[in-house]
């Protein structure tokens, strides 16, 4: 019998892999998405799409258009995608029994989307982690001072609000604020992860780096095969929080192969561009009986719209041009398919609502793709992480 599925985004290069996927899985796929126009829009994958209300402007429109079209549509499983997820999870409780959430709980989410809390529940586990410390706190002065240092949101995404500082550069008064966070800078390479789990089992992980980059967000990324204590952390942790669905890390990797995770972000994230596509349609269709999931032979994949401009942009810069142009042939595009042409043909006026908020409002596209759907915790963030079940301050070691 055919499933039905609900995304809960389609204006993202991921949304539409996880479309294709489920619909070449004999899925029906419908997108709801608070932008008229989107890159899932014009799929041949997807059979409906229904604008809804932002989760910013207006929640509970947002929750309730979601649950009229799982009522209407009889959809089977829905299936939250990028930083919209935190919302989408408080549908459990508001759908019919036949119909699955195919989402963590939404205290779960948020605790790890908080980076201060992930800090701390993965250092109570053992796992290593820079050291991270609340703006307010005494010891995010004294990290300031004794070594290299980023400050960025707690919940942030894209990079918005990130800097880089010197040891010794001081905190500035924004810095200070509740929400901010004072991290170590860690010297090394930068590995993120996508990963897919059920009951706190992995059943797989794609490591990968950026090569080509649009300010922080990378938009032409390859595969990374030696890092293996990095899948380590990753099976430890999911296994620990009996994690189900996708979730995925950001890690420094030091000059001794140790990975150190600056961040969790329990949603999809470019890496799904490397699964087999019947296996991770697979594990969102039948999660009982999912297995372990291949990864695909391409090394190297890109957003080819977005990474063709970063190379222009370095003509004249003969070296680093040379190297966004090299990273760029050998990169598959994540949009062209022979079969589904019009997502990579019409993505330009399809990201209409993304580019006017960059082009008129001097936004980055980053920000512009996500400032509607951002989650934004509750104003007392020490209480959200105390009901959300993460270890006091004083009660976790090593920060």
């Amino acid at each position: 019998m055919q499933k039905t599925v609900l995304l809960t985004l389609g204006r993202l290069p991921k949304a539409l892999e996880l479309a294709r996927a489920l619909h070449d899985a004999g899925a029906r796929v419908i997108v709801a998405e608070p932008f008229g126009a989107h890159v899932c829009k014009v799929s041949r994958a997807v059979s409906k799409s229904i604008r809804i209300p932002a989760p910013n402007t207006d929640p509970a429109g947002y929750l309730n258009a979601l649950e009229s079209i799982v009522r209407a549509e009889r959809v089977d499983i829905v299936v939250p995608v990028s930083e919209e997820a935190l919302h989408a999870s408080k549908l459990a409780g508001r759908l019919p029994a036949t119909t699955q959430l195919y989402s963590p709980a939404h205290a779960q989410l948020a605790r790890l989307h908080d980076k201060l809390a992930f800090n701390r529940t993965a250092a109570a586990l053992g796992l290593t982690v820079p050291e991270t410390h609340d703006g307010p706190e005494a010891g995010a002065q004294s990290l300031a001072g004794a070594a290299d240092y980023i400050t960025k949101p707690a919940h942030g995404c894209s990079g918005i609000g990130v800097s880089l500082r010197r040891r010794g550069d001081p905190l500035t008064t924004a810095d200070r604020k509740p929400g901010m966070l004072v991290q170590a800078r860690l010297p090394g390479r930068h590995v993120s992860s996508f990963s897919v789990a059920r009951d706190g089992e992995v059943l797989a992980t794609s490591l990968y780096q950026g090569r080509i980059y649009s300010g922080t967000v990378s938009v032409s990324f390859e595969q990374v095969d030696d890092c293996p204590a990095a899948a380590d952390w990753i099976c430890r942790f999911v296994a620990a929080e009996r994690y189900s669905g996708f979730i995925s890390f950001d890690f420094i990797e030091d000059a001794a192969g140790v990975p150190h995770a600056i961040e969790c972000n329990p949603r999809l994230t470019s890496g799904v561009h490397f699964m087999e596509p019947k296996g991770l349609a697979q594990a969102v269709l039948n999660l009982p009986a999912a297995r372990p999931i291949a990864l695909r032979k391409t090394r190297a994949f890109q957003e080819g719209h977005t990474a063709l401009l970063e190379v222009y942009g370095a003509m004249f810069r003969p070296a680093e041009f040379i190297r966004r142009l090299k990273a760029f042939i050998s990169s598959r595009d994540v949009l062209f398919r022979f079969r589904d042409p019009l997502p990579f043909l019409l993505f330009t006026p399809m990201s209409w609502p993304v580019l006017r908020q960059a082009l008129f409002e001097k936004v980055s596209l980053g920000e512009a793709a996500t400032r509607d759907i951002v989650w934004h915790p509750p104003q007392n963030r020490q209480d959200a992480r105390t009901s959300s079940g993460v270890i006091h301050d004083a009660a976790v070691p090593g920060t």
